[in-house]
């Protein structure tokens, strides 16, 4: 029987005489990559997968053309950095290694990545230089040890999908609303405890898997997401059961007075405060994290009452399953949460 070595070589020159542009070397008993390699810049294909590759040759610079590369199923312990020179990939696949590190300098230099699978590694986090993947649409990180995501997250504006599941998350940063392409987010298995607010933004989202985390409710509006799929068993949902609350008002600070007042007046387009607020540009930021009651409407800055409603899938979500999740919403008083005809539960912390 032939040696590795031989077959691949064999397979490297009858690549090259026929100026192949794709090479197949999947489960080859490999240790090394022969740096002869090297030598077929026409390749846009090269499968590495399923070998006992550690490393790769500084000579696969010359291998310009690259748009996939396969190193799934290897032996290496970190990224290599040859990767972040091969401008033109789009593909990358490394899934199933050793993997601890992603090095910055790396996704650096791989302004072209469409696809980036690094499954089933031991990878902390993410560098912040994620955000130069522009083009990226695929990203997994599925059974890894991710404690955080980056907020630079947000800059991948091309994202459609992306798979978090079974890490280490204790929440999602707040910037993943802006990937507005998104349409498949998976996080299952983590220990989340909250959804990012603002995640209605996700105008695209068709599929969310959240199942076996820590959630107690879904953010404000999520009722409202075009979901199709939604995979939620396993968390620590709060139950309704119907309460009236004892406290009838509630003294609110001065501050959160004015904002009221002023937050009320800028909805009037023709008001002095809507025509000054403009002039006071840290007002405007402040009253920006305003919100309003979902029982009366009113505006509020700080002061509010964390509230459940229960939403049926089947008959609010239009989707095929008869579940009934909770969602958050806020109300400005006392006063609202006592009012007739409304169905917002309060949360009781036990």
């Amino acid at each position: 029987m032939a040696k590795p070595e031989a077959v691949v070589r064999k397979a490297v020159v009858r690549a090259l005489y026929g100026r192949s542009t794709s090479l197949n070397l999947t489960t080859k008993k490999i240790n090394d990559v022969p740096e002869c390699i090297s030598r077929l810049t026409n390749l846009s294909v090269l499968l590495l997968n399923n070998n006992f590759i550690s490393d790769l040759p500084a000579e696969l610079l010359s291998l310009r053309q690259l748009e996939e590369l396969n190193l799934g199923n290897n032996a290496l312990k970190e990224v290599p950095a040859v990767l972040g020179h091969l401008e033109s990939l789009k593909k990358l696949y490394l899934f199933s290694n050793q993997i601890t590190v992603v090095p910055p300098e790396v996704i650096g230099g791989l302004p072209n990545l469409v696809v980036l699978n690094l499954n089933h590694n031991q990878i902390q986090r993410l560098p912040p230089d994620i955000k130069r993947l522009e083009k990226l649409q695929h990203l997994s990180v599925l059974d890894n040890k991710l404690e955080e995501v980056p907020v630079e997250i947000g800059y991948l504006t091309s994202l459609v999908e992306i798979n978090l599941t079974y890490n280490n998350l204790t929440l999602l940063p707040q910037q993943l609303y802006q990937c507005k392409e998104l349409t498949k987010l998976h996080a299952a298995r983590n220990k989340l405890t909250t959804l990012p607010e603002g995640i209605t933004a996700l105008a695209k989202l068709q599929v969310l898997d959240v199942a076996g985390n820590n959630l107690s409710m879904f953010p404000v509006q999520f009722h409202l997401l075009p979901l199709k799929e939604l995979y939620c068993e396993g968390n620590r949902f709060v139950q309704h059961e119907l309460m009236q609350s004892e406290q009838q008002a509630e003294v609110l600070p001065l501050k959160e007075l004015v904002a009221r007042f002023v937050l009320q007046q800028d909805r009037n387009r023709f008001s002095l405060v809507h025509m000054m607020l403009p002039h006071y540009p840290c007002l405007m930021t402040l009253l920006g994290n305003g919100s309003r009651c979902v029982v009366c409407r009113g505006p509020f800055l700080t002061t509010w009452l964390e509230c459940v409603h229960f939403i049926n899938l089947k008959k609010d979500m239009k989707m095929r399953c008869f579940l009934t999740i909770p969602v958050r919403a806020l109300l400005c008083s006392y006063k609202c949460f006592n009012a007739e005809e409304h169905n917002y539960y309060g949360v009781a912390t036990m």
